[in-house]
C-alpha cells in the first residue's frame, strides 16, 4: 500500500499529460474532423466536427448568425444557436425561451406528451380511426435511452447539476437540456419540461429482518416507511445558468440534508457555489439517497467526512475540452449534523471553531464523469473512465487532521465500478487511519434487473494520546470496521419504481458497550436483510 501511494502522484501526472496531448485517442479535440462549414443555413454539419450552422465557430461571421436585437420568441429563434436579443445567453439557456408556447426547449418527456396529446386530439376530432401509431407506442417499441453515446453524442451530462450549468461539459456540441443525457437519463429531473423550479420525491418502504438480533429482541423485525426525501431544485430566478437544490428528509426528526446555490462566474465556465457545509471529498457522501447503489451510504467513511454549517466552492475546467477540472472549497461553522441550519451545535463544552479547506482534481480519460452521477444503470451505456484525487485540512471541535482521497470510476455497457481510498493523519492525538470502499454494479436484464455488491474497510490506529474530554458523537473511538453488502434491484415501473433486496454484514471491533467484559466494549456484528420498495420521481 505504501509503494502504491508513493507512485500515485506520478501516475496522475502521466494521465493528465495524456489527456492534454493532441495524440490522446480519447481527447475531444482529436475527434474533431478538419475542414470548414461550407454553408451556415442548411442544417447540415458540412465539415463533420459535430456542430452545424451557427453552432460552428466557422459561421461566426455569417449574416444569418448575427444578433438582430429582436426577442427570442419562437421555436426557430430558440434553436438557431444565435443570441438574437443580445442579452448574453443563447436559445434554451435564455429564460425568454422557457414558456409553454415554445416546444423547442422541452425535455423528452414533455415533447412525447405534447405529441401524444396532439395525436389524441386529432383522433377525437376525426370520424375515422387514425392509421398512425401514437408517440407512446413508439417509445415502447424502442427506448430513446439506447441513443445515449451514439452518433455525435458523448455520454457525460447525466445529473441535475451539470444539466443546469450552461456548459457543454462533455464537449459534444449540446448544452444542458439539449444534451441527450440530460433529456433521457431517468435520474435527471431538471429537464423534464421548461427548466424552472421543480419538486421531487423519493420514498422508501422497508421490511427489515435483523439476523444478528436475539429472538426476544423487539427490533428483530420491522416494517416502516424508512425514507421520505423531499427535494426542490432548478434555476435561481433571474440568474441565467444558475442552479439551486434543497433536499430534506421528512422522517422521525425532519432535517435538511443538503442545500446548494450555484451561479456562473460570467462566461468563464467557472462556477461559484454556496452549500450547507457538505464540502467533502468522497463521492459516496455526495450522492443523494436515491442514487445510492446499496440504498444507504457506506459507514466506513464516517470519521473522514464531518460537516460544517456552510461552505463555499469554486469549480470549473482547466482545459478547453473539459477533460481536466478542478474544485476548491472552504467551510466553517459548528455543523454537528449534515444540514445544520440557523444555530451552533457544541459538544463536550468545547468552543473551538471548526473549519476545513481542500481541493480536488478531476481527470476524464474517456467520456465525462461527475461525482453527482448515479451508479444505477437502466440501459447499456458507452465507456466512461474518470479519476478524482483531492486533499483537505480539517480543524474540528476536538481534533485536527489532514486527509487525502483518490477515486476511480468506470462505466461500460452493463457494468459500473467505483472505488476510492481515503487516508487520514490525526495531528493532535497522533494516529494514521485509512478506509477504502469498492462497489460493482451489473445490469443483468436491461430495464428490469440490476445486481450490486460492495466491500469496505476502515483500518484504525490507536491514538498515541487520548483527548482530555473523552470520545463523543463527533469524535469517535477508532475501531476497525468491515462491511459487505449485496443487492438485487428490480425495476417494476420503468426506473421510477424499484424493488430491492439488500443484505448487509457489518463487523465493528469493540464497537458496542458491554459491561460484562473487562474493557467495557465488545465487537458489534450486524447482519441485516431488507426488502425495500423505492419510488423516485
Amino acid at each position: 500500500m505504501q509503494s502504491l501511494r508513493a507512485q500515485a502522484p506520478s501516475l496522475l501526472t502521466l494521465l493528465a499529460l495524456l489527456a492534454l496531448s493532441p495524440l490522446n485517442p480519447f481527447s475531444a479535440a482529436s475527434a474533431r474532423a478538419a475542414g470548414t462549414e461550407t454553408a451556415c443555413d442548411d442544417g447540415v454539419d458540412n465539415d463533420g466536427d459535430t456542430v452545424a450552422d451557427c453552432a460552428d465557430n466557422d459561421c461566426k461571421n455569417a449574416p444569418n448568425c448575427q444578433k438582430d436585437g429582436n426577442p427570442e420568441n419562437s421555436d426557430a429563434r430558440c434553436s438557431d444557436w444565435v443570441d438574437n436579443d443580445g442579452d448574453g445567453v443563447t436559445d434554451c439557456d435564455d429564460q425568454d425561451c422557457q414558456v409553454e408556447t415554445i416546444s423547442a426547449c422541452e425535455g423528452s418527456w414533455d415533447s412525447a406528451m405534447r405529441a401524444f396529446n396532439e395525436d389524441k386530439s386529432s383522433e377525437e376530432s376525426s370520424s375515422s380511426p387514425s392509421s398512425s401509431s401514437s408517440p407512446s407506442e413508439a417509445l415502447i417499441s424502442g427506448d430513446p435511452r439506447d441513443l445515449l453515446g451514439q452518433g455525435d453524442d458523448i455520454d457525460g451530462e447525466r445529473n441535475d447539476y451539470l444539466c443546469a450549468d450552461g456548459i457543454d461539459n462533455d464537449g459534444d456540441g449540446k448544452t444542458d437540456c439539449e444534451d441527450l443525457g440530460c433529456q433521457l437519463d431517468g435520474s435527471v429531473q431538471v429537464c423534464r419540461g421548461a427548466p424552472n423550479m421543480r419538486f421531487s420525491i423519493v420514498g422508501q418502504v422497508a421490511q427489515s429482518y435483523d439476523l444478528s438480533a436475539t429472538d426476544d429482541d423487539l427490533s428483530k423485525m420491522d416494517t416502516r416507511i424508512s425514507r421520505l426525501q423531499l427535494r426542490s431544485f432548478g434555476p435561481i430566478p433571474g440568474i441565467e445558468n444558475s442552479f439551486y437544490l434543497i433536499s430534506m428528509l421528512a422522517e422521525r426528526t425532519p432535517r435538511l440534508t443538503f442545500a446548494m446555490f450555484s451561479v456562473p462566474l460570467g462566461k468563464s465556465r467557472h462556477t461559484l457555489a454556496v452549500n450547507s457545509g457538505a464540502a467533502g471529498l468522497s463521492q459516496a457522501q455526495a450522492l443523494s439517497i436515491h442514487k445510492q447503489l446499496l440504498l444507504n451510504r457506506t459507514s466506513v467513511f464516517r470519521n473522514f467526512e464531518q460537516f460544517n454549517s456552510a461552505a463555499i466552492e469554486l469549480s470549473g475546467p482547466l482545459n478547453l475540452d473539459n477533460t481536466i477540472q478542478y474544485r476548491m472549497f472552504a467551510a466553517g461553522g459548528s455543523g454537528r449534523f449534515d444540514g445544520n441550519v440557523g444555530g451552533r451545535s457544541i459538544t463536550q463544552n468545547n468552543l473551538n471553531y471548526p473549519w476545513s479547506a481542500g481541493a480536488q482534481l478531476v481527470l476524464n480519460i474517456k467520456g465525462f464523469y461527475s461525482r453527482f452521477d448515479t451508479p444505477f444503470l437502466y440501459t447499456s451505456v458507452p465507456l466512461t473512465i474518470g479519476v478524482i484525487a483531492g486533499a483537505k485540512y480539517d480543524r474540528r471541535e476536538q481534533e485536527e487532521f489532514y486527509s487525502g482521497n483518490v477515486q476511480f470510476a468506470i462505466r461500460y455497457k452493463r457494468m459500473v465500478f467505483l472505488a476510492e481510498d481515503y487516508f487520514k493523519r490525526e495531528v493532535a492525538y497522533g494516529s494514521n487511519q485509512n478506509a477504502y470502499h469498492a462497489q460493482l454494479g451489473f445490469l443483468a436484464i436491461p430495464k428490469h434487473l440490476m445486481l450490486a455488491v460492495d466491500f469496505g474497510e476502515y483500518i484504525a490506529q490507536e491514538y498515541e494520546t487520548l483527548p482530555k474530554d473523552g470520545y463523543s458523537s463527533t469524535f469517535r473511538k477508532p475501531n476497525n470496521e468491515r462491511q459487505v453488502r449485496g443487492a438485487a434491484h428490480w425495476y417494476f415501473y420503468r426506473d421510477i419504481g424499484v424493488l430491492s433486496f439488500v443484505y448487509t454484514d457489518r463487523l465493528v471491533t469493540e464497537g458496542q458497550r458491554d459491561n460484562s467484559v473487562a474493557d467495557g466494549y465488545s465487537d458489534l456484528h450486524e447482519q441485516l436483510v431488507q426488502l425495500i420498495a423505492q419510488y423516485r420521481f
